[in-house]
């Protein structure tokens, strides 16, 4: 058990544990008086709580979902920002990021489920690689104008930031990032396969 006393170890726990918590479930909860897990898509995400909360309060959709989405990706930067303080190595941080999105995606408090993760991959991501997701968030609002279909929009974005990647930082390590945009990936199979059956919601 010595490894828990490891400043690495215990960053990594911190992580996945806040990574995991369910703002989004516990804001339309406490807010609205509904349980996104069992309406809507059932994701624990701020475009879930906007969808499911703007059916009875479309005001009040609004906030909530912003606020999930302000939570959601703080909880990946505020771990990072205090592990950078401490002085953790730039490997470290990688590491710790990744595991804040395993936690929003498989929450330990939900049996290992959660959401899509694009928020908290959008936080520790604009912490890590600041001009990367800039340039995936004009990318994404312009797809969302567009396109006008959150998932499609949100991994349009998240594609753009992994290939400015490889052009303004060639000699980062890519892996952290490649296994954090395949998680995401992954978690948006279901909308994908939604969407070349045309049955994809679009953004009203």
């Amino acid at each position: 058990m010595e490894f828990l006393f490891n400043t690495n170890v215990q960053f990594f726990i911190l992580a996945y544990l806040v990574g995991g918590i369910p703002f989004g479930l516990l804001i339309a909860k406490q807010f609205a008086g509904v349980d996104v897990k069992a309406s809507g898509s059932g994701s624990i995400g701020a475009t879930n709580v906007l969808r499911v909360v703007k059916e009875s309060d479309p005001a009040l959709a609004k906030k909530l979902g912003a606020a999930t989405l302000v939570m959601d990706a703080l909880k990946g930067i505020l771990i990072l920002a205090l592990a950078y303080l401490v002085g953790l190595s730039e490997a470290t941080l990688w590491g710790i990021a990744v595991l804040a999105v395993i936690g929003h995606c498989y929450s330990p408090y939900l049996g290992f489920e959660g959401g899509k993760g694009i928020a908290t991959g959008m936080g520790v991501t604009m912490f890590m690689l600041p001009i990367e997701t800039i340039i995936a968030l004009v990318v994404w609002f312009i797809a969302a104008k567009t396109i006008r279909i959150s998932s499609i929009s949100s991994l349009t974005g998240l594609s753009a930031l992994v290939i400015a990647s490889f052009i303004l930082h060639p000699e980062m390590p890519h892996a952290p990032l490649l296994l954090i945009a395949f998680i995401l990936f992954y978690k948006h199979v279901p909308n994908i396969i939604r969407v070349f059956k045309g049955e994809e919601k679009r953004i009203v």
